[in-house]
């Protein structure tokens, strides 16, 4: 028997297919089992992205972060030029089709102190529990951090990160920094290592070579890291996030010997080939709305799709998507602030967020048990 469970959260119908009317399901390995329900998906093929300027589901972000709040040796400007589309039908980086995907470019040039980075969020800012996944290939070049994370403030933040510089290729150790932000690690002056909620873990492959999957699922009370869907930390706890928020794609350098190091002595690349999210809205009119319609066509959670593992093997060919990715034409997608610190930055985004971001701790109603 697998426990059936949906969280509490949010959907917009128009983002369940035909096939996934109630939605869709994710196995969880920390409980065996057991599988949660997300009513919405949001999926991303970068590889067959041909402009970003248009794109609605994610925005390219500008904003400087100074040397002294940043706390590195330079400052790091973000820029909309740094966030690069490499379709495959472009013959992608260097001529090679099989890096087809959005490249986060850190550049080698230092433009008054500030090392030019990549950041790219998704638009929607009401992302709450759920399972979110990212194929990418990591830069090879030491000197930069490259990181796939879920933020709605700096005390609510869930992060995976790769510093290059850490990467000992003749060895064979390639580690990869698990964060959970929280109250705790604010009162450590915002460095997590201090706290229980920082684990750092060796990766069986080297990340630089190929994509390979990262995941994080962001439950009640619990965060699960994995890479190609072999577990790899859970955390558990009050200091867990408990809000909708949204996902970031970043990769930067500011000279700090303790974290990035760097800045690249030649321009560093992370490539990320696809992003899935499936998850519930921190908005509940939306699930209200999800499950009315749910139960007048008369379905039950069998009239779900169960979202597939994804192996190494997916992570390059892109696996199995629900949804399709087109370009979008509409107007450009970026975000432009003043300059601002790494602290600042949760209330910028957070003020964009309006009312949408809260919907309470958690309620886990449980449904219905499947047949195994």
């Amino acid at each position: 028997m697998y426990l059936f469970r949906l969280l509490s959260g949010l959907a917009t119908i128009a983002l369940v297919t035909a096939d996934c009317e109630c939605g869709y399901r994710a196995r969880n390995s920390t409980q065996h089992g057991e599988e949660w329900m997300f009513t919405e998906a949001l999926e991303t093929d970068f590889s067959v992205i041909h402009d970003l300027s248009g794109n609605t589901d994610w925005i390219r972000q500008r904003f400087n972060v100074s040397a002294e709040d940043g706390r590195g040796g330079f400052g790091k400007s973000f820029k909309p030029s740094n966030v690069e589309a490499r379709p495959a039908s472009a013959g992608s980086i260097d001529g090679n089709a099989n890096d087809a995907g959005v490249a986060l470019r850190v550049s080698s040039m230092i433009e008054d102190n500030l090392v030019l980075s990549a950041e790219l969020d998704s638009s929607r800012l009401d992302l709450h529990w759920g399972s979110y996944r990212a194929s990418m290939k990591l830069p090879q070049v030491p000197g930069t951090c490259a990181a796939f994370f879920w933020y709605f403030n700096d005390t609510q933040e869930i992060d995976m990160e790769f510093l290059s510089a850490q990467f000992d290729h003749t060895n064979n150790v390639y580690p990869l920094s698990l964060v959970v932000q929280s109250r705790q690690s604010k009162m450590a002056g915002y460095d997590a290592t201090k706290t229980g909620t920082y684990r750092r873990v060796n990766l069986t492959f080297n990340p630089t070579v190929d994509f390979h999957e990262y995941r994080i699922d962001y439950l009640p009370g619990k965060v699960a890291f994995y890479a190609d869907s072999q577990l790899l930390v859970v955390m558990q706890g009050e200091e867990m996030p408990t809000r909708g928020g949204h996902m970031i794609l970043q990769h930067w350098s500011n000279g700090n010997p303790l974290w990035s190091g760097g800045p690249p002595k030649s321009d560093s690349l992370m490539v990320v080939r696809y992003v899935k999210a499936y998850f519930n809205s921190s908005n509940p009119d939306h699930l209200k709305g999800q499950l009315a319609a749910c139960r007048n066509e008369g379905m039950t959670p069998k009239d779900t799709c169960l979202i597939p593992d994804g192996t190494a093997g997916d992570a390059v060919s892109g696996g199995k998507f629900f949804l399709k990715t087109t370009d979008a034409t509409t107007k450009e997608a970026e975000n432009s602030e003043n300059d601002r610190s790494d602290r600042e930055r949760g209330t910028a985004i957070s003020s964009r967020a309006g009312g949408i971001a809260h919907s309470g701790f958690v309620l886990a109603i449980v449904l219905f048990l499947l047949e195994a």
